[in-house]
């Protein structure tokens, strides 16, 4: 009974230790970035679609935020798709660099619309609407091209 207790423990200890990425490896740094990126933006959205108080100073924060976080995922690419780990993204990342970089330049533009969008003042969910929107169409853009679902 004690061999079988000692076995299960074992098996439970090195189980629990495989899977997952290492958060300092390019991918467990770009999960990250893009897991803070999905957490503003949908703060954002809830503040323009009602589920979620609008406030001003908070919503020019997190489009500052937001667009200081679109400019740090892409350094974590390297060059060719790393071995291991569970990556949602797919091949064509690697395959079409060109294409991929410049659907990270669009995202990046687009934040930075957002941000100076918040600058106009009164600020308003209405104002503010159109820019957010073109956010999310650029995420969304890349995902269809390059994320497996």
């Amino acid at each position: 009974m004690k061999l079988k207790t000692l076995f299960l423990v074992l098996l439970a200890l090195t189980v629990s230790g495989c899977g997952g990425v290492d958060p300092n490896s390019p991918q467990g740094q770009r999960q990250a970035l893009f897991k803070q990126m999905l957490k503003v933006s949908e703060n954002l959205g809830g503040m323009l679609r009602g589920r979620v108080a609008f406030k001003e100073e908070a919503f020019v924060a997190g489009a500052a935020e937001l667009d200081q976080l679109t400019r740090k995922p892409w350094q974590h690419f390297p060059q060719v798709r790393e071995e291991g780990g569970e990556s949602r993204a797919k091949d064509e990342v690697w395959q079409r660099q060109a294409r991929f970089q410049e659907l990270a330049r669009a995202m990046e533009a687009s934040t930075a619309a957002l941000v100076s969008a918040t600058q106009a003042q009164p600020l308003s969910p209405e104002l503010l609407a159109a820019p957010m929107q073109r956010v999310e169409d650029s995420c969304k853009a890349c995902h269809e091209e390059f994320r497996a679902f």
